[in-house]
């Protein structure tokens, strides 16, 4: 009978942990778009980023030169599942992190002996939004590697430090302001499910950076670089903060 009421107790004693359990409160931008833009990213007919997968995939087929090699000689389709999830990942050659894009330069220039493309430009963000797309519906999965906590870090200090002329900061806007209204917009929480992304106001699909890059200089900062560690930084604690949300790419923003 003892050993019965011991296990009594020690349930009753984790049931009120369990209990209390904080829910999940994070939310994609996804949720807070008119139901229109919902449907535009719901529904590939609809969705003008999938222009620039169906280009994507062209260039992941296609060898840049007849003597180069194309991606899909070493990477297959399926092989892309759940990889776009995983980055920012750390770089050993470079001992550092680096992102999806900074990544897939990286290959053109180490295997397949081409000049790397300009970041925001229309083939480096076409592969980049197809290769992320064959993770869509997987969960953000920060990698567990050591070298990247320092870098992490430092991430969040950029993602908590007040920038610029307005001297505001990144959770200021997006932790302590999310759900409120500027300019007749929802401020999202800020989390990367959908990058790259189709934007109403661009008019065509843009990096993570580009989105980072326009609110550094609304609140009038310099921009960080695209593919610059710091820039990099952030884009990793940014995974980290929305790790286990589903990935979307190619989301439709307003």
């Amino acid at each position: 009978m003892r050993p019965c009421l011991l296990l009594l107790s020690a349930l009753l004693a984790v049931l009120p942990a369990a209990a209390q359990k904080a829910p999940d409160t994070r939310r994609s931008g996804y949720e807070d778009m008119r139901p229109s833009t919902q449907a535009m990213q719901r529904d590939d007919a609809q969705n003008p980023a999938m222009l620039w997968v169906a280009d994507g995939e062209a260039l992941f087929r296609q060898p840049p030169l007849p003597q180069s090699k194309a991606c899909i000689a070493c990477h297959s389709v399926t092989s892309l599942r759940g990889v776009a999830a995983r980055y920012p990942a750390f770089d050993p050659p470079l001992a550092r992190p680096v992102s999806l894009s900074h990544r897939i330069n990286l290959c053109r220039q180490r295997h397949q002996a081409m000049a790397p493309w300009d970041t925001e430009s229309q083939p480096l963000l076409a592969l980049e939004t197809y290769v992320a797309n064959q993770s869509r519906g997987e969960p953000i999965s920060p990698p567990d590697d050591p070298r990247l906590e320092p870098f992490r870090q430092r991430g969040q200090q950029l993602f908590m430090q007040r920038i610029g002329q307005l001297g505001l900061s990144c959770a200021q806007c997006h932790d302590q302001s999310a759900g409120l209204r500027l300019g007749g917009s929802t401020i999202p929480q800020g989390h990367p499910t959908g990058y790259p992304v189709y934007r109403l106001e661009w008019q065509g699909v843009g990096s993570l950076a580009r989105r980072l890059r326009g609110c550094m200089t609304g609140v009038r900062a310099e921009p960080l670089t695209a593919h610059s560690v710091e820039m990099t930084e952030l884009e990793l604690y940014l995974a980290a903060r929305a790790m286990g949300m589903r990935m979307e790419t190619p989301g439709v923003r307003p």
